[in-house]
């Protein structure tokens, strides 16, 4: 199906519907997850927010840090979703400002990882520098760096589809898709190169950091607990990435799998948007705010938005004064 706007054709690729009753069940479903992710990523951010013990600590700022972002790249790719079906296209503007917002967050999530497991290592392999080289002011350059990272593999797919597309593909609709808007060839090689070099460098420092904690651990017996802690996070970090890496290797999953089912396309295109897009970011939260005893705690009654029992009674005056 193509679309025309100002004497401009641009290819959807696509050329199947979903019924009414699965094109609703399946927006249901996914706005529903959405809510409920979002819902508990927004909790864990006004929990941070309340308590002081939480925004002096470098590891509890990459953790919102993360979860903000995960609260961004949720959002973009449930909007792209349920355009689909809404509007089934949108101005390509408007497309492209949401795509390479997704493209941002998509890729600060294995940085962000990258930068909680260096600072596990300081905390457990060089204790005593620990204050001095996780400041908080360090953290907060460290997150800018994150997005300046993420930007100098991003921003190029801009410029490339500004140098090659013509201005009217701006002006004209179409069916919002990653590999519609960015379909140049040299977006699939710069694209293959740069995932290729950022997930070897974090999975070096994944497995670097763990080799390090766990040799700590057999000097330090003192701190047995302590290191099997942060040995099991380096290996929360490392499946979060591999969930991370659903997102690299699902075109040719995906292409492999249409092969095999041709007769499933609808189904398998809706399950892998399930399980790359909404089940990374619906365990980031309870894999790592739940788990952390301290975060847990306050955590509980916003949560379950249950009343603080710190509340005073009402004096007998101040209940005469309220009648």
């Amino acid at each position: 199906m193509n679309s025309s706007s100002h004497g401009y054709n641009v290819s959807t690729g696509l050329s199947y519907r979903d019924a009414y009753s699965t094109a609703v069940a399946k927006n249901v479903i996914v706005v529903a997850l959405g809510l409920i992710i979002n819902y508990i990523n927004g909790t864990l951010i006004h929990t941070f927010r309340k308590h002081q013990i939480f925004y002096v600590n470098p590891r509890y700022i990459l953790f919102i840090h993360l979860v903000v972002n995960d609260m961004i790249q949720l959002t973009s790719t449930i909007s792209l979703f349920v355009f689909s079906y809404v509007f089934y296209r949108i101005n390509a503007s408007l497309c492209c400002l949401i795509i390479t917002l997704s493209i941002f967050t998509t890729l600060n999530t294995p940085l962000n990882l990258a930068v909680m497991a260096v600072e596990c290592y300081v905390a457990i392999c060089l204790p005593l520098r620990h204050a001095e080289l996780c400041t908080i002011k360090r953290t907060y350059v460290l997150i800018g760096w994150i997005w300046v990272m993420s930007s100098a593999s991003a921003l190029p797919d801009l410029f490339i589809l500004l140098a090659t597309e013509p201005v009217q593909l701006f002006y004209s609709t179409m069916f919002c898709k990653k590999e519609i808007l960015f379909r140049h060839p040299i977006h699939l090689k710069k694209r293959d190169v740069s995932y290729m070099i950022y997930l070897t460098g974090v999975w070096l420092t994944l497995l670097y950091t763990y080799i390090m904690i766990f040799l700590a651990a057999k000097t330090a017996k003192s701190a047995k607990g302590d290191t099997k802690k942060a040995r099991n996070t380096i290996l929360l970090h490392g499946f979060q990435l591999l969930l991370c890496m659903l997102t690299y290797i699902a075109p040719a999953l995906k292409k492999a799998l249409l092969n095999w089912f041709p007769k499933h396309r609808v189904q398998i295109l809706f399950a892998s948007y399930i399980i790359v897009q909404i089940l990374p970011r619906f365990l980031s939260p309870i894999v790592y705010g739940l788990r952390d005893k301290t975060f847990r705690q306050h955590l509980k009654k916003y949560l379950l938005c249950t009343v603080s029992t710190s509340i005073k009674p009402l004096t007998a005056a101040k209940v005469m004064l309220l009648y």
